[in-house]
């Protein structure tokens, strides 16, 4: 197990395919039938959220947080993709799925949302709280940007979720770090190290979020082991 653990891990770092995994990992049609099972039964969601709320403790804070930053995030989709879960983000100009994971103050995934890049962000917004909610019932304040509209404010209020819309001061120019809410940018630039989720490899929306399960559980397993942290681009 602990080396099909490891091939997933090594997929999700190489991007390679399935066929192409090294020799001295467990043979390719092992490794899928567990990452596909895994997925199905809900063991990758259990893997990852375990390993949460273990460095959640080690870093002082409760097991579940009580506040998350929700963002989206449109990817390229790769050419083997089905055409009827993908779409066009009008105001991004990407065709492909829209990608959205809802973070702690950690950085650390409570949730995440694959759905096409057509979707407009206050859908998303609203199929993102429903997750959080459903998988905590200890959050009761989301930050969100202006991408998110009133829609997804009232639908946070029926779920007992205070979402504040977080403005951008008009006199900034280029990227400027909003506190708390820089680290959902900062999660997102983690998951771009992971080729894998450079673009949507996945037929369906559901094995994508998988794999950004098994992409912050490394990452997870590296910060309460203290091994040493991903190369970053440049390295």
């Amino acid at each position: 197990m602990r080396e099909i653990v490891n091939a997933l891990l090594y997929q999700s770092r190489t991007g390679c395919q399935w066929d192409y995994l090294p020799h001295d990992l467990p043979p390719p049609g092992a490794v899928k039938y567990s990452f596909y099972k895994w997925r199905d039964d809900g063991t990758d969601e259990v893997i990852h959220d375990l390993l949460r709320r273990q460095v959640r403790e080690g870093r002082g804070r409760l097991t579940d947080p009580s506040l998350v930053v929700l963002d989206t995030r449109s990817l390229h989709a790769a050419a083997g993709v089905p055409a009827a879960t993908t779409g066009r983000d009008a105001s991004k100009k990407v065709p492909g799925r829209k990608r959205g994971p809802a973070v702690d103050v950690l950085g650390l995934v409570v949730a995440v949302v694959v759905l096409a890049a057509s979707v407009h962000d206050n859908a998303f917004g609203t199929a993102l709280l429903d997750k959080v909610a459903a998988g905590t019932s200890t959050v009761t304040k989301a930050l969100v940007d202006q991408g998110f509209e009133k829609t997804v404010v009232d639908h946070g209020v029926g779920l007992g979720i205070a979402v504040e819309i977080i403005e951008r001061n008009p006199a900034d120019r280029g990227f400027v770090p909003q506190p708390i809410r820089w680290r959902v940018e900062q999660t997102n630039g983690i998951l771009m190290l992971h080729r894998r989720l450079v673009r949507d490899c996945e037929h369906r929306p559901v094995w994508a979020e998988s794999r950004v399960y098994w992409a912050i559980s490394d990452v997870m397993a590296r910060r309460l082991t203290g091994a040493s942290a991903l190369a970053r681009r440049g390295a």
